[in-house]
Order: structure tokens, then sequence, then C-alpha cells
């Protein structure tokens, strides 16, 4: 099989799995107990807390782990909302934010409060003069993602946040799930408050992710139960979870020079090789300003889901948008705010590499693309060419 769907999810990297094996096996203890075997675990928990510290750029205390990107999302926005809303109602977004950030948005305005959603421009790009005139006197948060996981723009985020800052005292938080491992993102050079991740898009494991939160940072808890996290998020932890997410982050950190230029050397070949083989198809997202593993075309005449199988058919994975929203009969949201029609929205096209593609599996996708999409217009255009 050839894998290019590394924006849904990634393969578990062999050290990852080493480093979690012990905890999956003989050391499973319970991090809250006080005999060997539970303070084997929570030693564990620290060392990984202390790593994933040090690859954000901040102190131990200010991770909370959670149980992914979007359990990380609920806890930022429900939080600080929950915690601030005496101070202000206010809340400013994207209109291309992830479903966990933007359902969050929708749930808190059946609480009462007020959101503002962001339009993007054609490369799906937050103007900061934008988020300038949104800006209240009871804004109490922003939340605007670091990269785009459909289209794969990146967000200028520090110029968003010093927007922020200079107009509002609002927290203000980024979505990094799709960045984190890819580019760097230390929270100083960012200038955020709040910042989401996931280890399973960093080849890491499923089912762990979290929410850095910058001390003074008001967050009031989400899940109740014990005191774990620092009273921030009850519920015993996932050791090997936890350290797999910190590995991960080692292993993304170590070999990010590497890494990248090998994503792009096979990026730019898969966009050459799309836009000069395929009529009526065009990137989607900033030419530039983009994950350097992420590919994603609109496709004139095509059904995103049909191309799907296609490719599935001939040992290809690949994506139509969001992983979280596929089933979906609808056209992408993210799409449709660039401005594309509805009907060329329906032919977008995903295709995320990993560490783990080659030139090989990208010239064999070229090979094979071309043919499906020619078939499938003689078939069943669903717009002129």
């Amino acid at each position: 099989m050839v894998y290019l769907d590394h924006s849904a999810t990634t393969p578990l990297d062999p050290e990852v799995l080493a480093a979690m094996m012990p905890y999956l096996t003989e050391e499973y203890g319970n991090a809250s107990s006080v005999y060997g075997l539970g303070q084997r675990a929570r030693q564990a928990i620290d060392q990984a807390r202390d790593e994933t510290a040090a690859f954000f750029g901040v102190q131990a205390r200010e991770v909370i782990f959670t149980s992914g990107g979007t359990e990380a999302d609920n806890l930022a926005l429900r939080g600080v909302a929950h915690r601030l809303g005496d101070r202000g109602r206010h809340l400013v977004t994207s209109g291309i934010e992830h479903d966990a950030v933007l359902r969050c948005a929708e749930f808190l305005e059946e609480e009462g409060f007020e959101v503002t959603r962001l339009l993007v421009d054609r490369d799906g790009l937050v103007d900061p003069d934008d988020l300038r005139r949104a800006l209240r006197r009871d804004t109490i948060l922003v939340s605007i993602m670091h990269a785009n996981n459909e289209v794969g723009t990146i967000e200028p985020i520090a110029e968003l946040v010093a927007a922020t800052r200079a107009h509002s005292g609002a927290v203000f938080h980024t979505d990094a799930v799709q960045s984190t491992g890819k580019i760097p993102t230390p929270m100083d050079d960012m200038g955020v408050d709040l910042l989401s991740m996931s280890a399973h898009k960093l080849h890491g494991p499923k089912g762990v992710g979290c929410l850095v939160v910058r001390s003074g940072t008001g967050l009031q808890p989400q899940q109740l139960g014990g005191g774990h996290e620092r009273n921030r998020r009850a519920g015993t932890e996932n050791v090997a979870g936890i350290v797999g997410l910190a590995r991960s982050l080692t292993v993304a950190q170590r070999d990010l020079e590497a890494t990248t230029a090998h994503l792009l050397q096979l990026r730019q070949r898969l966009i050459a090789g799309v836009l000069d083989r395929i009529s009526g198809s065009r990137l989607t997202g900033h030419p530039e300003r983009r994950l350097p593993h992420h590919a994603s075309f609109l496709i004139d005449g095509v059904e995103g889901e049909s191309l799907l199988l296609q490719l599935d058919m001939e040992g290809i994975a690949a994506s139509s948008g969001s992983a979280c929203t596929s089933g979906s009969l609808e056209p992408s949201h993210v799409v449709l705010a660039l401005g594309v029609p509805r009907e060329q929205a329906l032919g977008s096209l995903r295709l995320s590499l990993g560490k783990g593609n080659t030139t090989q599996e990208v010239d064999l996708v070229l090979d094979r693309l071309p043919e499906m999409v020619t078939r499938l217009r003689a078939m069943a255009p669903i717009s002129a060419a």
C-alpha cells in the first residue's frame, strides 16, 4: 500500500513503540499509587512532561496531558470561557478551524457567548487587520489554528498574537495538531497562551495529546474527578501513551531538518506532477506558506469520494479532506471558505506525505491518478472540465 494520508494519522515509529513497551507490559502501575510500581509510572510521566515542555520551550507545570487534540481544544475553549466569562462573553475564531474548535464555539454560543468567525483569503490565510477589527472590550479568547489540516496553509500566528495583544487582553489559543513535529512550534516565538497537539499526527500513539497552558492563564477544568494534572484534568494517566508522546516529539525534533528536506522534495515532485498531468487541476492552500508534507488539489469534473475509491482499489490511501468528517456528503467547509463554488469543492483531494514515503511511490501515484480522473470524468462528470 502507498499511504498518503499522514494528515489523518501516522504509523507508529518503532523507536516510539520501544519506549512505550515496558509500560504496556511489566511496568503497568497506576501513577497515583505509593508503592514502587506506581512510583516508577509517576517518574516516567514526570520525565515525559519535562521532555514535552522542553520541546515547546515551556515549564513542565505548563503541560497538561489529554486524550488527544480534540480534548485539548475543548479544554482550551470551554475552560477559558467558563473561567473568564464574568469578564466578557465574546470569542473570535476563523471559519476554517477543525471541528473540535468549531463545535466548541457553537456549544458556547448555546450557553450565551458570542462568537465572531473570521473569513480567510483564497489561500486560507487570516488577515491580522480583520482580527484587529473583530476584537472588542469583552473579547476573552481568540482561537486560530497554526496550520490547516485540509489545505496545509500555515497561519501568521505571531502577527495575529501581536494584533491581539495591541488591542485586547484576550487569551490566545492555537490548534497546532497538524504543525507540531512538522515545523518549529516554540511557544515564545508564537507568543500564544495555549497550544493543542496530538501524538498520532507525528508517529506517536493514538489517544494521547496535550494542552500547553502558559502560567497565569485562566482555565476551568472540564473533566472532573481526581486531582490529576495539577487538578486541571481528572483521570488515571495513560502512562504508555504519555511516554510515547514525549518520544515522538524527541524523534521529530532530532530528525526535523532531514525529514523536512525529504518531504519538500517529494511534495514538489507530487504537486508539479499533478498540475502538469491532470488538466483542470489546481492547488488549494497557500503555495508557499504550507506544511512541508501537505499537497491538496481541486480536480474539475470528478467527485472526490469516487476518486478515493479508485485510489483505494489501486492500493493508494488518500483523503478528500478531514478524516474527522469523512463520510459526509457535503463539501469541505474549509474549501468552501476559500471561495470555491460548491460543485468544484466536491472535487477536493488531499495527498499528505510521510517520512517513509519514497520517490517511487510518488511516481506510482502520478502514473495512476491521471487515468483514474479520465475514467471518472467519462463516467459521471460533475462539472465541465
